[in-house]
């Protein structure tokens, strides 16, 4: 709107101390007309400059057509809320109440002031101990009046009382949050501060070198009874919880493909859907695996006399051909850790990695190989491809492979 107009007006403003004394201050106005709805509107401040950052403000956000009526605005907590009602049908319900822990106790607020136990208690069922101290944090701040400045200075008060990971984690949702309100309430996000305090180490998973894996690959082969379980999630990617969680009906041989559609939880039931809407997806079978499923396929524990689960519970072995009886049901995670994966290690003399590393290695080998990122996200279930560069992707050669490298392309 070429036509919009503010103005700064300023007077002197009388109060009575409780001494008898009289205190005068002056006192800003940024006075204009709410250009959606022409009503007049006042906004006044204590310092002059605060009126003047104020105006320029309004003025760029008016002729950017991004201006919001500060009285319909939403705050940070109607966001939050808004954000989560948006995620609830596109994650699993234990991913969605790890984000509700986050939000509510590190965004939203108040933060307790105390011992961990204690926040978790307050965040869980808000109940606050007798004598509890409380930090206001966002929850009550409108979006239009949210700036950078004021990020910074909360996420230093989350990393003093709750730690560095908290923080980091607490400023990637509220990021997801404004970009979400940016999009739906029409209201320009300020920007994420830079160079907030991060973790002074992360440690990197320990995962496999392709030889090793090589080494896991032929002696499950070889192990017609329990190797697929632990070659399965470094020829797939899968996390454990799909790996677990996958039917037979979704292993598609006529085109090549496993479809993950579930995930299992701890408890051994099935959830019909995913970790994230990106993890619903389609992941190619390679020939070793396929050779591994197919024979597998043939000993895999039934369910009622019918296929159902690829990676059941064992039940009673019986002299083949012979399927075995009693199994087909479940396998839960910590049993497949003890009964299929330590020992395989500990077998092959191999350095021992946790299931999910074998997804790191995956990923990483498929890097190193010079898949582009875009499709090894796709494949590994990521809806960023930043994602995968920056979580997962490891070095699994050492530098002589970049020296090469860089002569092929120069030709030395």
């Amino acid at each position: 709107m070429t036509d919009f107009k503010i103005s700064i007006t300023n007077t002197t403003r009388r109060r009575r101390l409780k001494d008898g004394t009289l205190a005068s201050y002056p006192q800003w106005y940024c006075e204009y007309r709410e250009p959606k709805s022409g009503k007049r509107r006042r906004r006044a401040f204590n310092r002059k400059k605060d009126a003047e950052a104020y105006r320029n403000n309004l003025i760029v956000k008016v002729s950017d057509g991004a201006y919001v009526d500060e009285r319909k605005a939403p705050t940070v907590a109607q966001a939050i809320d808004h954000w989560l009602a948006d995620r609830a049908p596109k994650v699993k319900t234990s991913t969605l109440k790890g984000y509700k822990v986050v939000v509510n106790g590190a965004i939203r607020g108040p933060l307790l002031i105390g011992m961990p136990k204690d926040r978790a208690d307050y965040t869980g069922g808000r109940i606050a101990p007798d004598g509890g101290r409380f930090i206001k944090l966002l929850g009550h701040i409108k979006l239009t009046e949210l700036t950078t400045a004021m990020i910074r200075v909360w996420h230093k008060t989350v990393v003093d009382n709750c730690g560095i990971y908290t923080a980091n984690r607490a400023k990637s949702l509220l990021k997801s949050i404004l970009a979400l309100a940016e999009e739906d309430f029409s209201i320009r996000a300020p920007s994420m501060p830079t160079g907030l305090a991060k973790r002074r180490h992360k440690a990197k998973k320990t995962i496999l070198s392709p030889e090793a894996i090589a080494t896991l690959v032929a002696a499950a082969k070889a192990d017609p009874e329990q190797g697929i379980f632990y070659a399965f999630p470094f020829l797939a990617g899968t996390r454990p919880s799909e790996q677990l969680g996958l039917l037979w009906s979704e292993v598609d041989f006529e085109k090549n493909v496993i479809r993950i559609r579930r995930i299992q939880e701890r408890d051994g039931s099935l959830t019909e859907m995913t970790k994230t809407e990106a993890g619903t997806r389609e992941i190619p079978i390679g020939a070793a695996l396929r050779e591994m499923l197919l024979a597998w396929r043939l000993r895999c524990p039934r369910l009622e006399k019918e296929l159902y689960r690829v990676f059941p519970g064992p039940g009673r072995l019986q002299e083949w051909p012979k399927p075995r009886s009693g199994g087909g049901g479940p396998l839960i995670y910590q049993n497949f850790r003890k009964r299929y994966w330590v020992p395989a290690f500990k077998k092959l003399g191999l350095p021992y990695v946790t299931p999910h590393s074998a997804r790191h290695s995956f990923i990483s080998t498929l890097q190193a190989q010079g898949i582009e990122v875009g499709l090894v996200a796709q494949i590994a279930g990521h809806a960023n491809p930043t994602v995968t560069l920056g979580h997962y992707t490891q070095a699994v050669r050492d530098g002589s492979a970049a020296v090469e490298a860089l002569d092929r392309a120069y030709g030395a």
